[in-house]
């Protein structure tokens, strides 16, 4: 039979169970060295001739470290201790066996030689010969049947032992593929965490090129606005030739209108003769939007404008219909885009008699301020420079810059990057130039955004003044919104 020797535990483990170690191999014992190349590209030191990009390399060597890590598997190594073992529980089932057989073996021979003992007694001669020598052989097999059971229990500790040095080569070796696995993890998380350092790197990079390249472009579009001013200064273009003259014609058309407005009166105070005693003032001012109308005494027996009542009134074209503009108290009033295509009249009651004045025609709409108006609308949001004169009925001392925004649905009046008010258009709303104030209200607006929230608000000119009013009233309106000045009747329009 053969026998099992002591140094097959040791050609096992050489043979069978080669170290795990062996079957990895890392791409490189440290993570590879990479420098910025041209484009701001991010390439490997060496000198490939074909250059891989950062992500592209990094891809590749964490699919390498899955391939190591999937190649530990102990399967392999499993299936060879399972059969190692599945071969020594056979030997040990067969030994059982076979040591159940021999104790059967003994019991038959016993049996046999208990038979033979009995028939010796029985029989004489040779056949007793015979049964003595039968004897002798069954104690024979029962020797050798001994010795051979030896055997079995002597092949059985080996299998025993096996089976045992199997089973500790089978942990020692998952144990030893758990610390390359761990090996291989911790190798996959520094190479993560180094890939996710040099994309922040690369963000952060990327973030800091791109401020820079807009503080410059800033920085440049500075520098060309600059030189586009310098230049417009010394080189004046045709547009700005244009608006030159276009300011002069306005100028010479303005003071033909005075001198024609002058000549109008003239003739109608000559018309008039002494019989009418409203010769004792005159309206002074062109009778247009963006201009102001003021009362003037032309007369020494005039009575004084400051014991006097003041009242204007704008009347239709027909004269059909008078209606009082609220507010209009004052020697001085600045026509707004409601009075466009109305005359303007002003009582003036003193010391019982009450003179009236008008406008020798219907108030003109200001050169050039619908075209602007109606480019302004195609905007969103119309921001204007302004004052704050007045809050609340209050005079505001601080003089600071003010951005009045004037949108499609709602106003609002802005300091830097605090909101002072901001309403949408509604009946409580309330819009109109400001009726009185002397020179600056033909630049002035009363603006109440609500009930006890109102500014007059001075802006930089008066087309500017005058245009606020047009587009938040012509936005209201889109709103089913009527925007007016206090007690105004008027149907709306612009």
């Amino acid at each position: 039979m053969t026998r099992v020797s002591r140094d097959f535990g040791g050609t096992m483990q050489k043979e069978n169970v080669p170290a795990v170690s062996a079957d990895v191999i890392f791409a490189s014992t440290r993570f590879p060295n990479y420098k910025i190349g041209a484009d701001d590209q991010i390439v490997e030191a060496n000198d490939d001739p074909k250059i891989l990009s950062m992500k592209e390399v990094v891809a590749r060597e964490t699919a390498q470290l899955l391939e190591q890590q999937k190649r530990l598997s102990v399967r392999d190594l499993a299936s060879k201790f399972e059969k190692g073992l599945a071969a020594a529980a056979k030997l040990s089932e067969e030994a059982r066996l076979r040591e159940a057989a021999s104790l059967e073996k003994h019991v038959i021979l016993k049996k046999l030689r208990d038979a033979l003992e009995s028939l010796k007694g029985r029989v004489a001669g040779r056949n007793k010969d015979d049964i003595e020598e039968a004897i002798a052989m069954v104690e024979a097999l029962a020797v050798q049947l001994t010795q051979r059971e030896g055997e079995l229990i002597q092949e059985k500790a080996e299998v025993k032992k096996l089976a045992s040095f199997l089973k500790q080569a089978s942990e020692d070796a998952k144990k030893l593929v758990d610390q390359e696995r761990a090996f291989a993890r911790a190798e996959i998380d520094n190479a993560r965490a180094a890939v996710q350092r040099v994309e922040e790197a690369l963000q952060e990079q990327e973030r800091m090129s791109r401020a820079s390249g807009k503080q410059d472009l800033e920085q440049l579009m500075k520098e060309v606005q600059e030189a586009r001013r310098i230049k417009m200064l010394h080189q004046p273009s045709k547009v700005m030739d244009m608006e030159h003259e276009l300011r002069a014609l306005r100028a010479q058309l303005a003071e033909k209108s005075k001198h024609s407005l002058r000549l109008q009166k003239e003739l109608t105070m000559t018309k008039r003769g002494g019989e009418n005693i409203s010769h004792l003032y005159e309206l002074e001012g062109t009778e247009a939007l963006g201009s102001y109308l003021r009362v003037q005494p032309c007369s020494n027996n005039a009575p004084t404008l400051s014991s006097s009542s003041i009242q204007w009134y704008r009347v239709s074209s027909e004269g059909a219909k008078k209606e009082l503009i609220s507010g209009a108290t004052k020697s001085a009033y600045a026509p707004e885009p409601f009075d466009v295509g109305r005359i303007l009249q002003v009582d003036i009651v003193s010391e019982g008699q009450c003179i009236t004045l008008s406008t020798t025609g219907p108030i003109d709409q200001a050169a050039g301020l619908g075209s602007y108006v109606e480019a302004l609308v195609r905007k969103h949001d119309i921001e204007f420079n302004v004052i704050v004169t007045q809050m609340n009925g209050t005079d505001h001392p601080s003089e600071s810059i003010h951005i009045l925004h004037v949108g499609k649905m709602r106003m609002k009046l802005c300091k830097g990057k605090t909101t002072i008010a901001k309403e949408y258009y509604s009946n409580s709303m309330q819009l109109c130039g400001v009726r009185g104030g002397g020179n600056a209200a033909a630049q002035a607006l009363y603006w109440q955004a609500k009930q006890g929230l109102s500014f007059v608000l001075a802006f930089e000119s008066e087309r500017e003044r005058n245009a606020a009013i047009m587009l938040a009233r012509r936005f209201a309106f889109d709103c089913n919104i009527m925007l007016a000045g206090p007690d105004d009747r008027a149907a709306l329009g612009t």
